[in-house]
């Protein structure tokens, strides 16, 4: 399960493409695939179709893979797996994670999300089927297109991957106001390129591209497909306020407005990590950008490793010598040394203080820094949080900075949110063949200037809820959007007033007709319904989303967190603070199938074969116990020392009537004068039910009253065992374990088969629920403190007060068998040592049983 989110400036990108983890790759036969976009307003909902059969002899596994933009939210997904529709819906993660621990706790399938390396998120999900099924896949996502350069681009990556019978792309535009222009331009080849037909009114536009099952093909008798490639419509608008469905939308993009002068200084990284392509694709576009200077513009260069130097330590006019001048400079930078970001940043804020306080500076004028860099801070000040409160603390409000990150190392987490933080926006660059190109682009989308300080406001009492409305600068090109609620009144129509400062200040009063709109989209059939509220709550969430991520205090984050999660569930957006449920019914039995999150790193996570969601307690190898304590965010290890033979209790609950306990075995023989010891039998006992289950290393029994029932490691029960793995044992829906077998070499010197057992943190016990695992059910308060060096240079040392104790504890690691039972993950825990005295409540002792369905007496 992933979470999190960039949020960068990109193109809407879609790429679909299906297959299957199978060496008979030309079993899976694709039905269909269709991609549907339709945009009113600029706002897109986008749905994903297809219908795939498993044409094979043999169950394989189909799979549905869909790239979305980042800034987009996906709003639904269904599937129907031989005529059982699984639908999704979205849920708080921590309520979604408790859903998916039940489904994981009795076998079920989990999806896949998956970031890849270029500016989308990948949806993806597997499911299991025997021969002869059929599948269908429907994702749904919803966005607001962003105006770049005079255009909105919609763009589509073609990728089925195979020939597909019935392969047909639809994008329908819907612009009440008017549409300027709209075209339609592909990637995928001369043999496709005029197949895509153009349906143009003065509101509304049809794009289709459906070649045919011969004209996919590469050639006349080739069986692979052509359709690979970039699919883009561009299109532009005329502009005015827009109300519908108790929701306005105002969009502002003035033209015939004279270009404000502009003050520059770039910030180039020029640390050994640029060396190379980088470098050279850098100056390449510092060239270009110099020479698109105008006279009116003064500028100057800054560029850093672990020192600092300035070509010209005060702004200087962009004359045709100067640029000459400045362009021989960067042509000359050779790359080496570290990174000192924090040092460059502030000298950059100095020279433009510096420039303004003379009267160098155009009070109209617009003055910014643009950062290009590709790594993490290495020299000076290197402490993220410490460089970003410098930066902020310096900048003037009339100063704007912007960050560009090149390559796949550098924090753009950080960069965004130093960007964010005053007032401008960070844009990632790829660092391939064509970063020059990107770093261009960026900079045409920044350097025309037209408007600063510009405010749009409505009546006070005819609006409510209304999205950022005050701006600081708006560049050519560009737009700027307001939305907001309606509040009940007779009004018919909806006035706004816009201030801006230019080469003149600026007044603007529009009117917008309150019914208009919504009469028109009655009698338009590709319009979706409820687009206007949809589109604001896209562009609240997203301002609280950057808000969230500068946010001063955690009490802030916490309010602004409540506000974020009650808008995506209400208008069911998977953000990083959601998850995706996806659950389907079957003889009334409902089966969960998978979860979808965000992720916020290009690192690629599977959930696929997660028993429990990350919030764990564990008791595994000589034995260590884990305990997660959620509130306090940290783990707690503790060992015990116990003999061969003990009976140890994990969990005694006579409310539910549940007791866990697991039976010490020992080592073959002694190992530094100690025998060790593991769980070599673990049973779940419900006494309500009178069910009791007995994990051993050679069978599992099941004994149900007077019904006894056993069954080998060797079993495949779809259920509760996973051959030669693990068994879960679920209890009345609200308590899951799960047994881990560990096998070991029969002719093993010293160690035996031995268990594992994981609890979920989330298991739903009594209030008298005990035990050494039990008693954390309610969390104690701890708290660490005076953390220093330790005798091991690798673990720190410090002291811990739980329960009225003050234990001195060791910072370390425990392993987690759960995800790789040969090396397992590290666990970054607390230890607490002499068997957990103090953390635990009385002596180990205490919980040693003498039978396996014994119940704890009181401690």
């Amino acid at each position: 399960i992933l979470e999190g989110s960039w949020k960068c400036i990109i193109q809407t990108i879609l790429s679909f493409f299906l297959f299957c983890k199978t060496k008979q790759s030309n079993d899976i036969t694709v039905k269909s695939y269709k991609v549907e976009s339709r945009i009113t307003l600029r706002f897109a909902h986008t749905t994903v179709k297809s219908s795939v059969v498993n044409s094979g002899p043999n169950a394989q596994s189909i799979g549905f893979n869909v790239q979305i933009p980042k800034r987009a939210f996906i709003n639904n997904f269904t599937m129907n797996v031989n005529g059982i529709t699984f639908v999704g819906s979205v849920k708080e993660k921590t309520m979604a994670r408790k859903l998916y621990a039940q489904a994981r706790a009795r076998g079920k399938a989990a999806g896949i999300v998956r970031t890849n390396s270029q500016a989308m998120e990948t949806f993806r999900t597997e499911v299991h089927v025997p021969p002869g099924s059929k599948v269908e896949f429907e994702l749904h996502y919803q966005e607001m297109m962003q105006r770049k350069l005079g255009v909105y681009q919609h763009t589509l990556h073609l990728q089925p991957g195979r020939l597909v019978p019935l392969l047909q792309v639809d994008v329908y535009i819907f612009e009440p106001k008017g549409i300027k222009f709209v075209t339609a331009s592909n990637t995928l080849g001369e043999q496709l390129a005029d197949l895509t037909k153009i349906s143009h009114t003065k509101e509304k536009a049809h794009i289709v591209f459906k070649p045919t099952l011969q004209q996919q093909r590469k050639c006349e008798n080739c069986t692979e497909s052509a359709v690979d490639g970039v699919f883009t419509v561009k299109y532009d608008v005329e502009r005015e306020s827009n109300v519908s469905d108790g929701h306005f939308i105002q969009f502002f993009a003035p033209s015939d407005l004279s270009p404000l002068s502009k003050n520059i200084v770039f910030v180039i990284d020029v640390s050994g990590s640029m060396w190379g392509l980088k470098m050279k694709q850098t100056v390449e576009a510092m060239k270009a950008i110099l020479d698109d200077l105008s006279m009116d513009d003064y500028f100057s260069i800054i560029d850093f490793n672990h020192n600092v130097r300035c070509w010209s330590e005060d702004l200087v006019q962009a004359s045709s010598l100067q640029v000459d001048e400045a362009k021989k400079y960067v042509q000359s930078i050779k790359p080496n040394g570290g990174t000192n970001i924090n040092e460059a940043l502030l000298r950059a804020v100095q020279m433009l203080v510096r420039a303004s306080n003379q009267g160098l500076i155009d009070p109209r004028s617009v003055s910014m820094i643009i950062l290009v860099s590709d790594g993490d801070p290495t020299v000076g000040e290197i402490k993220l949080s410490t460089i970003q409160k410098n930066v902020k603390r310096v900048m003037r409000e009339e100063f704007s900075l912007f960050s560009l990150g090149i390559g796949f190392d550098v924090d753009f987490d950080f960069l965004e949110r130093m960007a964010m933080d005053n007032r401008g926006v960070a844009q990632r660059i790829y660092a391939n063949h064509d970063a020059a190109e990107q770093l261009k682009t960026f900079y045409s989308q920044v350097s025309s200037p037209l408007l600063r300080s510009i405010t749009i406001h409505f009546p006070a009492n005819a609006v409510n809820n209304v999205t950022q409305n005050r701006f600081d600068k708006f560049f050519s090109g560009s737009e700027l959007i307001v939305a907001g609620k309606l509040q009940p009144s007779d009004l018919t129509t909806l006035q706004s007033f816009t201030t801006a400062a230019a080469n003149m200040d600026l007044n603007i009063q529009t009117e917008a007709d309150i019914r208009e709109l919504d009469s028109v989209l009655g009698t338009h059939q590709h319009s979706f319904t409820g687009f206007a509220r949809q589109m604001w709550a896209y562009i609240t969430v997203n301002q609280l989303l950057a808000e969230r991520s500068v946010a001063p205090t955690a009490s802030k984050k916490r309010k602004i967190t409540q506000r974020i999660l009650a808008l995506a569930l209400e208008h069911q957006f998977v953000t990083p603070l959601t998850a995706m449920l996806v659950e389907g019914h079957d003889q009334g039995r409902p089966e969960r199938l998978i979860i979808k999150e965000y992720c916020s790193t290009t690192a690629t996570y599977s959930i696929v074969n997660l028993p429990h969601p990350f919030d764990f307690i564990a008791v595994d190898s000589d034995p260590h116990f884990i305990i997660h304590l959620p509130k306090n965010n940290m783990d707690i290890c503790f060992n015990t020392d116990s003999k061969p033979g003990h009976i140890l209790n994990l969990i005694s609950d006579p409310g539910t009537g549940v007791t866990i306990n697991g039976q010490l075995v020992g080592s073959k023989k002694m190992k530094n004068n100690k025998i060790q010891t593991y769980f070599g039998t673990i049973s779940i006992y419900s006494k309500t039910d009178s069910v009791q289950v007995i994990v051993g290393t050679d069978r599992i029994d099941l004994m149900e009253g007077r019904n006894n029932h056993f069954f080998s490691w060797g079993a495949t029960v779809e259920v509760t065992i996973v051959k030669e793995q693990h068994v879960t044992v679920t209890i009345d829906g609200k308590i899951s374990v799960m047994v881990l077998l560990h096998r070991v070499w029969k002719k093993h010197p010293v160690q035996v088969d031995f268990l594992g057992i994981y609890m979920s943190s989330d298991n739903k016990y009594s209030t008298q629920v005990h035990g050494l695992i039990g008693q954390f059910a309610q969390e104690p308060k701890v708290k660490v403190y005076g953390v220093h060096e330790g005798a091991d240079p690798k673990k720190k040392e410090a002291t811990m007060e739980v329960k009225g104790n003050k234990l001195a504890v060791t910072r370390g690691w425990q392993k987690d068998y759960r995800h790789d039972k040969k090396r397992g993950s590290d666990v970054y825990c607390w230890f607490i040592h002499n068997s957990g005295k103090g953390f635990i409540d009385g002596s180990y002792t205490s919980y040693i049983l003498p039978q396996l369905d014994s119940f704890l007496t009181a401690i």
